[in-house]
């Protein structure tokens, strides 16, 4: 039997190796079983499916599966956004499940888990679902999918204008329509497809806007080497904003009205700024290992409490679920705010930046610069380096040892292990070294005052990975 893992969010795994229907079978058993003895809902499931090769056949099969198990299944009617899933779990009270695989290549696909409170489950439960998978050993026979959708076992529905219209109700549409600007949207051929487009009309230029399972040869992940077609677009339009988003939506890449890229950083600290200064809404900021420090500044000069948890959104939601949580976010573009979903939601972050801009008569590279000014320069570096297992678990255990000391020339004065090895500068700069909880890469991420000396940490570090000296220690 293949080993199915989960990790930072779900199980993911490579289409035909360990991603296959007898496999989600399996899951979906486990998942089945956990919710029938932890009484999580008495509602069932709702599934969604993003733009993947075959995510509408595995959802059918997983949904079948359900059926078959005796829970009442709703089942997305189109390609959906992952936070439409978290939305419509929220509004049945039913455990949500997505087949997607995010941002990770095309050959991947996955299967997100979310809780009936609207947001991504906790690791308690994910925890369960294991052990239940642990005693799964065989797939169970399914009839096809429609004769359960004849049964009215499962329903077909569509979530996706009843979460439209939760964004209608709380981003001021009107305003950015009546301001005149322009948006460039980048779905990167994914589940976001025509969204902003819903909202919006004319006010929206589209680009990668149609379904293309290869998402045009590489991952759809809004970072900065992948937006170069969006700033394009927007620098030709002459728009405000670009906005891109990931393969199933949650995730937010931004770019300002010159094209140039703006960082998740820099969007979460907006949004601090923006729900405690402008909507006069206090809160605890909570952030993961990786995120940038002028959240810290930030909490200290506006008396906000901040928590800083391990890598993956499920640590964030859980914040949420327990807690006034102001905002929520990690450096992968993951972010949320409260008055909304408990979840990680591009389109909705989206717009509120473009709402802020509107309400504040500013551009975007004004009001990142707004920050610079009161906080400090804070720029941001990071490298996924594709290695081998055993020259990536050699530099993981260097770093756990605290053998790295000294890095570019500057001295690590601590060391923070909550997720992978954090090595915090004497000059007040940070460098963590983490291995990837869903794909077979060693993430090494920096933050300095400057981006060449954030590049400059993490060159220095990526140049050990290769050192025969770690493979021999």
């Amino acid at each position: 039997m293949s080993k199915i893992k989960f990790g930072t969010d779900g199980w993911r795994a490579v289409i035909a190796e360990d991603y296959t229907f007898e496999n989600v079978n399996k899951v979906t058993q486990a998942t089945a079983k956990w919710i029938k003895n932890s009484g999580i809902s008495q509602n069932g499931v709702v599934v969604g499916y993003d733009a993947r090769f075959l995510s509408r056949e595995f959802a059918e099969h997983a949904a079948s599966v359900f059926a078959e198990m005796e829970l009442p299944v709703r089942m997305s009617a189109r390609i959906s956004a992952t936070p439409a899933i978290s939305w419509a779990a929220k509004h049945y009270d039913a455990v949500g499940i997505v087949i997607t695989a995010s941002h990770n290549p095309p050959e991947y696909n996955g299967f997100k888990i979310k809780a009936p409170y609207g947001g991504s489950a906790m690791p308690e439960h994910i925890r369960e679902v294991e052990k239940e998978l642990k005693r799964v050993s065989l797939p169970i026979p399914v009839r096809p999918y429609q004769h359960y959708l004849k049964a009215g076992v499962i329903r077909e529905l569509d979530f996706v204008e009843g979460y439209l219209n939760i964004i209608r109700e709380r981003i001021d549409l009107e305003a950015i329509r009546e301001s005149g600007i322009l948006i460039a949207h980048d779905p990167m051929f994914g589940s976001g497809i025509g969204l902003i487009m819903e909202l919006l009309g004319d006010a929206v230029v589209e680009i990668h806007a149609e379904r293309n399972p290869l998402f045009g040869g590489t991952s759809p992940e809004p970072i900065e080497e992948k937006l170069g077609e969006l700033a394009g677009t927007v620098v030709k339009h002459q728009c405000s904003i670009g906005l891109a988003n990931d393969g199933d939506a949650d995730r937010i890449g931004m770019v300002n009205e010159k094209g140039e890229f703006v960082s998740s950083h820099q969007i979460l600290s907006l949004l601090v700024k923006y729900l405690h200064k402008v909507k006069g809404i206090d809160g605890t900021i909570v952030k993961t290992i990786s995120t940038t420090d002028m959240l810290d500044k930030q909490a200290a000069a506006y008396g906000l409490p901040i928590e800083v948890t391990p890598i993956g959104f499920k640590y964030i939601a859980e914040k949420i679920v327990n807690g006034n949580i102001l905002v929520g976010g990690e450096e992968s573009g993951g972010l949320a705010v409260t008055g909304h979903l408990p979840e990680r939601d591009g389109i909705y972050i989206g717009l509120l930046i473009t709402e802020m801009m509107v309400k504040s008569g500013k551009k975007l590279s004004e009001l990142v610069q707004e920050l610079f000014d009161e906080f400090g320069p804070h720029q941001y570096y990071r490298n996924d380096i594709l290695t081998e297992e055993r020259k990536k678990t050699a530099m993981a255990k260097y770093c756990r040892n605290k053998q790295l000391k000294e890095i570019s020339g500057k001295k690590v004065v601590e060391w923070d292990m909550r997720d992978g090895v954090k090595h915090l500068l004497e000059n007040g700069s940070w460098l963590l070294v983490r291995q990837s909880g869903t794909e077979p890469v060693l993430r090494i991420y920096s933050e300095a005052p400057t981006r060449e000396e954030a590049k400059t940490l993490v060159d220095a570090v990526t140049a050990k990975v290769d050192d025969p000296a770690l493979l021999n220690g």
